[in-house]
Parts: structure tokens; sequence; C-alpha cells
């Protein structure tokens, strides 16, 4: 009989020493772990929209009757939708159930074992991640002081033999831009090059048009954050036309649920409303920046997205994370190199900024 120890045996080795991906916990869970009520929690975590979605989501998704059906597996109705809002011929676009599988998709196209992929840390950590599940190699390109991307360096990397190359414009978890300038001197390089654009809406600042006219650009986004979606899970991508045909081969069939699209749907259909909510979050974002400026043991990083980067100059910010949990409010914390002492604090609405500076100034 075949024990564990055998089926250890043909496991890939490398999925065995890979680092686990940390995810954020949803409210029921961090409710149970402080002990107070779900709703007296402040999630600051996760870069979520606390307006949640379009109020005509989740009536469209009540009166939806086609469940016990398979959706469409070209997206055809979203995909014609995305090109309305995107401004790009829907045969340039592809969704997926979240960004997140466009980005596993882009790799598996591309990558084999052993290939290499640039990152520039710290950025979104699904860029190592599924750089690992497919067998790549991560070339780590830190980013400077500033948080911008060393292009030079980058670009040295893909005339060394990179085939993919990651940037978050918005970055996560820093909140900057990169300048199309620097984009286009990384379009150069004989490499695929993949703006992540998670937080496009609350920026104003994309490079999608250039897509039509540069064959190894990618642009991905989502609808987790500007449209309140996290939870159904879908995203699209503004990909160089032939490669289109290349990923809808290799993906899985239904791979953006009924629920997901009927809901990508109805927000593109409610604009206005969303538009407001995003008004809402940057000026609250203004806000809550001006707040946090104002306590002398925070440096607090520009963003252009809806969270922002705060290191903690006191050498405490384990502590005031830990603070903050007990009072119900989440907030990301990061220990690693590049971010020592640093906290990510996901723009909530006023009561949640109001509730956020006064237990940190309780801290001081």
């Amino acid at each position: 009989m075949i024990s564990p120890e055998d089926m250890e045996k043909i496991i890939r080795p490398e999925i065995k020493n890979m680092p686990a991906y940390t995810p954020i916990e949803p409210t029921d869970v961090l409710s149970r772990r402080i002990d107070i009520p779900e709703e007296s929690v402040i999630k600051l975590d996760g870069n979520e929209n606390p307006y949640g979605c379009s109020p005509r989501v989740k009536r469209a998704l009540a009166g939806y009757a086609y469940y016990h059906l398979y959706p469409d597996p070209e997206q055809r109705e979203l995909r014609k939708a995305l090109e309305k809002y995107a401004g790009i011929s829907a045969a340039n676009i592809l969704a997926g159930s979240g960004s997140d599988e466009l980005i596993d998709l882009v790799l598996r196209l591309f990558i084999k074992p052993g290939d290499k992929v640039v990152n520039c840390p710290p950025t979104f950590g699904m860029y190592p991640f599924s750089t690992d599940v497919c067998g790549g190699k991560v070339v780590s390109i830190p980013r400077k002081p500033d948080f911008s991307v060393d292009t030079a360096a980058a670009k040295k990397a893909i005339d060394n033999g990179a085939k993919v190359l990651f940037v978050a414009s918005p970055n996560n978890p820093s909140g900057n831009i990169t300048p199309e300038p620097d984009i286009l001197e990384l379009l150069k390089g004989a490499a695929a090059v993949v703006i992540d654009e998670a937080y496009y809406e609350f920026s104003g600042v994309t490079v999608a048009p250039l897509v039509l006219k540069y064959p190894n650009l990618i642009v991905l986004r989502t609808f987790s954050k500007w449209a309140g979606l996290a939870g159904l899970r879908v995203g699209y991508g503004i990909f160089p036309l032939n490669l289109v045909g290349y990923l809808m081969k290799i993906k899985q069939p239904y791979n953006v649920n009924a629920a997901a699209q009927v809901a990508a749907l109805e927000s593109l259909r409610d604009l206005d409303y969303l538009r407001g909510t995003i008004k809402a979050i940057v000026d609250e974002r203004e806000r809550l920046m001006a707040k946090l400026h104002e306590l002398d043991s925070l440096k607090v990083y520009p963003s252009q997205a809806n969270f922002m980067l705060c290191r903690v100059l006191n050498g405490k910010a384990k502590s005031i994370y830990e603070g903050l949990r007990q009072k119900g409010i989440f907030v990301r914390y990061f220990d690693t190199p590049q971010l020592k002492d640093c906290l990510r604090i996901s723009v909530g609405k006023p009561e949640h900024t109001d509730k956020l500076v006064a237990v940190l100034n309780e801290m001081r």
C-alpha cells in the first residue's frame, strides 16, 4: 500500500520549498479572534472598498435566473462592456477570476521551469508566489528608497534573459505610480512588461492605450477595489491582440463565474454611483494622510491608491499593530528589511479615520 511518505516523494520539490502566500482574514474570523461583534470591526488591512458594491449589483444578483447554467466561456458581453469602459477593443481584453488568475495565466504562457521573472520589491506578493508555482526563477530588483523602480537594473535583468517583468502602478504597498517614461524604457527590452493597474481608478494614471502600440505590454486591472467586488473575484487584462488567443486557449473554460460576470456588468452600468464612492475614498485618503502627518512618530509616504504606507519611527510598529487589533482596528504590518517597522493602512470611511486617529493618539 502506498504511504504518505511515498506521495511526498513525487511532489515537486520547488513546491515543498516555496514560501506560502500570506492572505488577509475575513471580518468574521477577525471578530472571533478578538471577541468583538463583527459590525464593530474596522477592517483597514485589505485595500477593500468600505462602501461595498453598487446597490444595483445586489439586485441583479438576486434576480439572475441562470445560475444552473455554465457562464459564457468567452465573456462576450462583459468584454464588450469593458471595451466601452477602457476605450480598448474587446478583442484585446480578457477577464479572469480576479487579476490574480491573469498573473498566473501570463506566467503559464511564457514561463517554463527555470525561466526568469523580474520582481521589484517591495510589491504585490502574488508575482513571486505565482512565479514559484510555475517553476520560474524570481530575479528581485529592489525598489529605490522612495519606492520608485530601479529602471536601469530592471532593464539589465531583461537584457540578461528575463522573460517577464511585473510592475504595480500604483504600487502595493507604497502607493506610488511608475511614470510613463520609465515604462517606455522597460518596453525596449525583449520581455513581457506587465503593468498591474489594480488601483488605477484612484490614481487616474494608465498606460493602457500603449498596449496597441507595444507588442510586449500587458495591463491588468480588477473590480476588487474600486467596484467593491473583492469577494466575487473578477478582473481583466488588456493584451496585445495575438496574446489573447493563446490566453483564451489555456484558461479554464468557465473561469469567470456567472455571478461575477453579472456583478461586473451591473457595476459598469452604474458608474456614476461608483465614481461617487471613488471620490469619497480619494477625499478621505487626503484627510487621513493629513491626520497621520500630525503624528511625529510616523513617516507617511504619498499615495495615489486607496491606502497609504507609514513607517513607525520609534520602532514600535508591532506594538501599535497589536494595540490597534485589540481595539478592533486591523491594518497590515510588515517587517521585511525594506519595510521594517511599516504599517499599510487602507482608506476607510470618515468614522474609521476618526477612530483610528483617536486610538493612535492614545498610544503616543
